[in-house]
């Protein structure tokens, strides 16, 4: 199938997928309590504006679309992902909350983040609130819900250790890619991994594949961050809604970083002085650095281990026997958008 024929299969999963959980996702953060505890998770979901007018954005929707993809694939209902679909959207965005904060990011989807309107102590506490009601959602969702509960409680506790993983690179001179590929594993991929089974946990599928669709998760995960590692360098703010060079102003070790400060070259080596101390912080430097990251290999490096690992998952996909091909087939096409998005 062509990529332009993938990306229009892609884009009809996540619109369906939409459907089907947003009206649950309202539901269930209108049962929040806390009247501003709402008003901060709505804004971070993207309905409304600072000022609560209504707002048409909202995420990529990327985790509640395998979750339901999962289940069909498995031969179960779309009905039966959705539950976990809500679950793993308010993880995500608990995440976003919380991450903005410990990065100091100022944009998120081309507005301020959470705690630049809300505070820091309010984002914070909104975050852990949709961490909460995730659980909440699954347990009121009956036996099916409570079968998938241990999945994302396992799925969060290696996303956490992943991100708190990517805090100590931050200070680190001599991070390898191993540990890279380590932390981006906890990171993204094991809340994508995650997604892409828990749908068939909720289905009731046996156990092959359950683990099936984890693995394909994991490698098709594994691509998304790498993807986000090459943005979060050489994206188009205009595109991604995030400031330009993001990661090189943070001082990120991200893949495409520390692949670049790993080559033998003039320009690796000028690259790891940069970030030796600080990292590069006005914007002459973090033009200078990002030349550099390019210059000694690392977006191409990192590009290519997403190619890698999109090649990977669609292994892991094609040798389960799936009941249900066209859902397989939607996996697949969303695991193509992963790896092929500029955003």
């Amino acid at each position: 199938m062509s990529a332009s024929r993938q990306g229009v299969r892609a884009a009809d999963a996540i619109a369906r997928a939409r459907q089907l959980v947003e009206p649950a996702l309202r539901d269930a953060v209108d049962t929040l309590e806390d009247e501003r505890i709402r008003r901060i998770a709505a804004y971070q979901m993207g309905w409304y504006d600072a000022d609560g007018a209504p707002t048409p954005g909202g995420g990529k929707a990327i985790r509640p679309t395998l979750a339901i993809l999962s289940a069909e694939a498995a031969g179960g209902r779309a009905a039966d992902g959705v539950p976990a679909a809500v679950a793993l959207e308010l993880i995500h965005n608990f995440s976003l909350l919380h991450d903005d904060v410990v990065d100091n990011d100022v944009e998120r989807r081309h507005r301020p983040t959470g705690w630049v309107v809300f505070g820091t102590g309010q984002a914070i506490m909104a975050g852990t609130a949709m961490l909460t009601l995730a659980v909440e959602v699954l347990v009121a969702a009956g036996p099916a819900g409570r079968r998938c509960l241990p999945a994302l409680l396992t799925g969060v506790q290696r996303m956490i250790g992943g991100q708190s993983q990517d805090l100590e690179l931050e200070g680190r001179s001599d991070v390898t890619l191993e540990e890279v590929l380590r932390m981006e594993a906890g990171k993204t991929a094991a809340l994508l991994s995650c997604a892409a089974s828990i749908g068939a946990i909720a289905a009731g599928a046996p156990d092959e594949i359950v683990a099936g669709l984890a693995a394909f998760g994991h490698h098709a995960g594994i691509a998304f961050q790498l993807v986000d590692d090459v943005l979060g360098v050489a994206g188009d703010p205009s595109v991604t809604g995030k400031s330009a060079s993001s990661d090189v102003r943070a001082g990120k070790r991200s893949a495409p970083i520390v692949a670049a400060m790993s080559a033998d070259t003039d320009a690796a080596r000028q690259l790891a002085a940069m970030f030796a101390d600080t990292p590069p912080t006005s914007d002459h430097d973090v033009a200078s650095a990002t030349a550099l990251i390019h210059e000694a290999g690392g977006i191409s490096w990192a590009s290519d281990e997403a190619d890698a690992r999109f090649a990977q998952a669609l292994e892991e996909l094609g040798r389960l026997p799936l009941p249900n091909p066209g859902a397989a087939a939607d996996l697949a096409a969303l695991a193509d958008y992963i790896v092929n998005r500029t955003r």
